[in-house]
């Protein structure tokens, strides 16, 4: 089936009250694991691409593969610009059949977020593509962002609400406390839900949450086993996941759990039987933990049984 519009999607998930994970792709493995699981679960899915992404294998590549894996699914399925730098790559990802971009100006001041956020709406809207924008910074890092601890705040409630109501923006990347990257902290990450209930009082479209990654327990035990040195990362606590989506919350960007799914999956092959060299055998268990992970997410999101 053809992909679905962002907007679409998610104006159903908050007001039927669950989330839709969106999952970063950089090739073929990875996409193949995020249709073929939420096939099978009958989820709808964001697929995004982020700069990193685009770097590594093409924009119009991955646009042409996920549109392509995606026609031969019956859920819906959204391809979503995480994270576009400016107008420009904006207008890249409409032209190589996007169906919902992010233009993240949220490092500028609020007149100039606004300014640069509406000249994107206006460019997708004419071709019919939904929007997403942030307010706030998350710290961390993530690709070609990075938000050190002194510059990162959180949304103020105020201020989301004019800021939709001044670019007509179709859902609001929030900062409530949720970081880019493995939390590099000591226990478990604060999440402002106070700040979160004002903000969905205030502004009636989908919120999104970046920098969602759980670095589940067994993920960090495999990669420990095959000799990573990953530190003590610490990820954002599945019971505020949960407690997030009935205030609107109903787009949750995962990265970095897929990232260690994957890596995982390599590690464990190749430490464990060195003379291996098949590269579908290699990739293939990586392909295997990824589809645990997305699993763990429709569950956790509430999305299983939505398409």
């Amino acid at each position: 089936m053809p992909l679905a519009l962002g907007k679409d999607v998610l104006d159903k998930a908050r007001r039927e009250g669950y989330a839709v994970p969106s999952f970063n792709t950089n090739n073929l493995e990875t996409t193949q694991a995020i249709l073929e699981t939420a096939e099978a679960l009958r989820a709808p899915v964001f697929i995004q691409v982020s700069d990193g992404a685009r770097k590594y294998a093409g924009l119009e590549n991955l646009s042409n593969l996920v549109r392509d894996m995606a026609s031969r699914v019956s859920v819906p399925v959204v391809l979503h610009l995480d994270h576009g730098a400016d107008y420009k790559m904006v207008l890249q990802a409409l032209r190589a059949g996007f169906t919902s971009v992010m233009i993240d100006a949220s490092h500028h001041p609020f007149e100039e977020n606004v300014h640069e956020t509406k000249k994107c709406v206006e460019a997708a809207h004419a071709v019919g593509v939904s929007v997403e924008a942030e307010l706030g910074r998350l710290q961390g890092i993530e690709d070609n962002i990075v938000v050190e601890a002194k510059d990162a705040f959180l949304t103020d409630p105020d201020e989301a609400a004019r800021f939709v109501d001044a670019t007509g923006i179709d859902y609001l990347a929030i900062a409530i406390g949720t970081s880019h990257g493995a939390y590099k902290g000591k226990g478990r990450p604060y999440i402002d839900h106070a700040r979160l209930e004002q903000i969905a009082q205030k502004v009636s479209i989908p919120l999104v949450l970046h920098g969602s990654s759980g670095v589940p327990q067994w993920l960090k035990d495999k990669m420990t086993a095959t000799g990573a040195d990953l530190g003590d990362p610490t990820g954002i606590h599945d019971e505020d996941v949960r407690r997030s989506i009935p205030n609107g919350i109903a787009k949750i960007n995962i990265d970095t759990d897929l990232r260690l799914a994957f890596t995982a999956g390599i590690r464990e092959v190749v430490m464990g039987n060195p003379k291996e060299f098949d590269p579908r055998k290699i990739l293939g268990k990586g392909r295997e933990y990824l589809k645990q992970v997305i699993r763990e997410k429709f569950e956790l999101m509430g999305t299983v049984g939505r398409a």
